[in-house]
């Protein structure tokens, strides 16, 4: 984006420059914006995995703020549906305090790790690092486009609509969601491993001019191009920070097996591996979100919980600096 940004401002031409190694991490134990539940115990099931410790041992001084570990006093007596939209009020809530933990640990040069939860989230991670980097550039990896609107939407479930409302796209301006001003603009956010996207979406994803790499382009470019190409488009000069928004079903379901909506042919290990190796390698990254490690979805089998969140701890560890050699 050249000019101006949503704000007004001229637009910073100074590079990005990541602060000492600080990583946040909130962990936000949280299941409202899906149907199905024990998304919510995601987060504590990385930390018993040993997922602080394994980022102190790559040199991270690690703090963890605990607000957002239990949030269920945010959920209202009554929370009808808006048109097809579930649980709106207390998603609302949830992403409006989120927002503001983010931004204050945004602001102090930190980098924020959100470990969730289901997607919904993103309203609130990325409504408040945008308060604090709001030059920055979005790279989205998932199956899903997650920018349905509550025109589009049939399920009504927030974590399919977290980036109409952070776009503000049409029928999100919600007396509800007041709190949250658009945000980002189409020529930042880019998308990694789409393979399952609404007809709703598809037709948003063209009117907008969002760039999307599916699945289709990762097997044709390979994925070290198309990680090139995504930087091109939404930080050609590499001096925007970037917020990394990673959702574990991006990648192929024989890689991440305990997780809501898993969809054959997706990322491998090594592919989705290395979007986050890449990412730290830039310098940039200001933040990023874990989501969607349901533990619940493993059915009791121990082997594919393990295989799920030792690869969320692994994704994290790539994205903060570990390396092969």
């Amino acid at each position: 984006m050249n000019g101006k940004l949503l704000n007004g401002t001229d637009e910073p031409h100074h590079k990005f420059v990541a602060q000492p190694k600080t990583v946040s991490i909130l962990g936000v134990a949280f299941s409202g914006g899906q149907a199905k539940g024990g998304v919510e115990n995601g987060p504590q099931t990385l930390a018993e995995f040993g997922l602080h410790q394994q980022l102190r041992d790559l040199d991270w001084n690690v703090t963890v703020d605990a607000r957002c570990q239990d949030l269920t006093h945010l959920q209202p007596e009554s929370d009808p549906d808006i048109g097809k939209l579930k649980k709106p009020r207390y998603v609302s809530a949830v992403c409006e305090y989120l927002a503001n933990v983010v931004e204050e640990h945004a602001k102090r040069g930190e980098l924020v790790l959100t470990i969730g939860g289901d997607h919904s989230l993103a309203m609130g991670t990325l409504g408040g690092t945008t308060r604090a980097h709001p030059d920055l550039c979005v790279i989205w990896v998932d199956a899903h486009a997650d920018i349905n609107t509550p025109l589009t939407t049939d399920s009504g479930n927030l974590h399919g609509c977290p980036l109409a409302f952070l776009l503000g796209l049409e029928g999100t301006d919600l007396p509800e969601f007041s709190w949250l001003s658009p945000c980002l603009t189409p020529d930042r956010l880019v998308y990694i491993g789409l393979r399952d996207v609404d007809q709703g979406e598809k037709r948003i994803l063209k009117q907008l001019g969002i760039k999307a790499f599916s699945m289709t382009e990762v097997d044709r470019y390979g994925i070290g191009q198309v990680v090139e190409m995504a930087l091109d488009h939404v930080n050609p000069n590499r001096d925007r920070p970037i917020h990394l928004s990673y959702d574990v079903d991006g990648l192929d379901p024989s890689v991440a097996p305990a997780t809501g909506t898993p969809v054959r042919g997706g990322l491998t290990f090594r592919e989705g591996h290395y979007i986050c190796e890449r990412l730290h390698e830039t310098g940039l990254l200001c933040a990023m979100d874990v989501m969607e490690v349901n533990p619940a979805l493993a059915h009791g089998d121990i082997h594919q919980l393990t295989q799920t969140v030792a690869v969320g701890c692994s994704l994290v560890r790539s994205a903060l600096g570990e390396t092969l050699l």
